[in-house]
């Protein structure tokens, strides 16, 4: 028996091969990446990046129909794109056990928003189970194919990001032998059509409320008894806290929060002055308990958004009167310096974001690396929602624009990972009833990876290294019927502006696709820069494309020149383009005239 310390994640993947799991599928998005990238380190089971969380999901149900335990892991919001086949799957007859993994992100460390999809499971009508550490981690994915198949429901297993990141010590078992049951067509139990949907609400219904009437006997669920003053009902890594705070006070720890031992929880609140409900973001275990008349508080002493941290918790306690004094109060962090998300040295979106800064045009945003072009230094996107949505937000602001007479250019971008997860329907939608004269500008960054959640492969990234697939985007923009296409190699510099600047002028509906790839991913790296102090006149034209390596110095007898760290520059040369007098020049190409220090 062998004991290692992992991280949520990693212990996910591992309970899904002990428990035999063959098929998984996931689209990269924090906090859940690092799940299937472990689960791929088993080659017995099948595991893909999807094209989009719905098709991950789809492959994981047809996975599960076919007659194997299958997995799809997500962030929080990916998950909303992948509701319409869940809500109907959720009818269904379950055949192989069946795991969504919803990784949430109490503080919106990577998202933008802070969606708690506890809400979203009970909707679905799927048992929710809410491990505290790595070690539950893995034996709650094993126990969520059990009820799985047990109870013929899909399971949630519902993480939080400082628990997927996290690592604790895991005890690594025998994986079982997987189970290959045959997939017997059955159109009332996996047709979702009426007469077949009248049966299967019930069936969902009856299968919930049986999970109900057991869930006060599973073990997951547990009471920790200390006085007959105070009980805190909480779950998760929340328990884990409150312990750090206090382990004087009663606790009924739940490993499943949905559905609710209510029954049990009824009898405990007799025997117990007080009822506070530990939980991070929305007051959904706190809800269930005053739907069902069991009274208790929690929202009144912990915040609604953010994480819960110890010193949160600690100072709730004592303002609800359960403790007196503070351990954590008086401590504080260690100052450090701030530091502002940066694009990386060398990173292709950056020229890009230069040349629209300089555009002045209105230039709507989406959700990637690029989505760092809304702030500073660049400040250039004015939108920014949710995957995809750039394509169609900008046909209708032309039109409403339009309307008021305001006849402005608009630029949107797109990167080729969000291109294929959602932006081909707003594409595929973008013609219908636009004419000639109407100004947009599409910029799809097309750095072959899915750059933001570490290089994953992309529809169209097997043009780089093999990884992905090899579909090209002008192929399928042209068999839309989009002719006004263009590909721009953006280091480049004055060739892309100018390419750029020309088609946003330009009346009608534009495409360029930048071609450079992902630096760090590929790391890609030329001879350095450096910097002429003798030459440099201190404009700043290289400092303002805000390349991490570039930083104004003082020079000894010459003055305060720009300066290239050559450790960080990986030669990128776009400043060196922008340079009015020619004073950055690449490493090695002539005799250096002067020295960045």
């Amino acid at each position: 028996m062998e004991r290692k310390v992992i991280t949520g994640n990693q212990a996910i993947a591992r309970g899904f091969y002990e428990a035999g799991g063959r098929v998984a599928a996931s689209y990269p998005g924090s906090p859940t990446v690092e799940l299937l990238e472990a689960i791929q380190a088993y080659p017995e089971i099948y595991a893909e990046f999807s094209t989009n969380e719905k098709v991950a999901l789809e492959v994981a149900i047809g996975g599960s129909i076919g007659g194997v335990r299958s997995l799809t892991s997500m962030k929080h919001v990916g998950v909303n794109i992948a509701m319409d086949p869940l809500m109907t799957f959720t009818q269904t007859v379950i055949n192989g056990g069946f795991v969504l993994v919803s990784g949430d992100d109490p503080g919106m460390s990577s998202s933008q928003n802070e969606q708690d999809n506890r809400i979203l499971g009970k909707f679905a009508n799927m048992p929710i189970l809410d491990p505290s550490d790595a070690q539950e981690a893995k034996d709650f994915t094993k126990l969520a194919f059990e009820l799985s198949e047990t109870y013929l429901r899909p399971v949630m297993l519902r993480i939080t990001s400082r628990l997927c990141h996290s690592r604790s010590i895991v005890t690594l078992d025998e994986p079982q032998a997987p189970v290959y049951k045959p997939f017997v067509p059955d159109i009332a139990k996996y047709c979702m059509l009426p007469p077949y949907t009248y049966e299967a609400q019930h069936r969902m219904r009856d299968k919930v409320a049986e999970l109900a009437q057991s869930a006060g006997q599973m073990e997951i669920n547990r009471l920790e008894h200390r006085t007959d003053d105070v009980l805190i009902i909480t779950s998760g890594l929340m328990y884990q806290n409150l312990k750090s705070v206090t382990d004087d006070i009663s606790v009924y720890k739940l490993g499943m929060v949905y559905p609710l031992p209510i029954e049990y929880i009824r009898e405990l609140s007799e025997k117990y002055r007080r009822i506070i409900v530990l939980e991070e973001m929305m007051p959904f275990i706190e809800d269930e308990l005053k739907i069902n008349r069991i009274a208790c508080e929690g929202k009144n002493l912990f915040s609604f958004t953010g994480e819960l941290n110890i010193e949160d918790i600690e100072m709730g306690l004592i303002e609800g009167g359960v403790i007196k004094d503070s351990k954590y109060a008086q401590l504080s962090a260690l100052e450090t310096t701030e530091r502002a998300p940066l694009f990386c040295s060398g990173c292709p979106h950056r020229p890009v974001f230069d040349i629209l800064k300089k555009s002045k045009a209105i230039v709507i945003g989406d959700i990637g690396c690029y989505s760092m072009g809304l702030i500073y230094p660049f400040e250039v996107l004015k939108t920014n929602i949710s995957m995809g949505a750039s394509v169609g937000m900008v046909k209708g602001m032309r039109k409403a624009m339009d309307m008021n007479g305001d006849h402005q250019p608009l630029v949107a971008v797109i990167g080729d990972g969000t291109f294929f997860h959602s932006g081909l329907s707003g594409f595929a939608n973008l013609k219908y009833q636009m004419n000639d004269e109407e100004n947009i500008t599409y910029l799809v960054l097309d750095n072959s990876t899915t750059a933001m959640t570490g290089g994953q492969p992309t529809s169209s990234s097997n043009k780089m290294d093999g990884a992905g697939q090899d579909i090209l985007i002008d192929d399928v923009l042209q068999s839309m019927g989009f002719h006004d296409i263009v590909r721009v190699d953006q280091f480049q510099y004055k060739e892309a502006a100018k390419t750029i600047g020309d088609a946003i002028k330009r009346p009608g509906i534009k495409v360029i696709i930048t071609t450079r790839p992902c630096a760090l991913h590929f790391k890609i790296r030329e001879p350095h820069f450096y910097v002429d102090p003798t030459i440099c006149i201190a404009c700043r034209s290289c400092v303002r494309t805000n390349c991490p390596p570039l930083r104004m110095k003082q020079y000894d007898n010459i003055g305060l020149k720009s300066s290239i760290d050559p450790d960080q520059c990986v030669g990128c040369s776009i400043c060196a383009q922008v340079c009015p007098v020619n004073a950055i020049k690449r490493f090695g190409s002539e005799t250096q005239g002067g020295s960045n220090g």
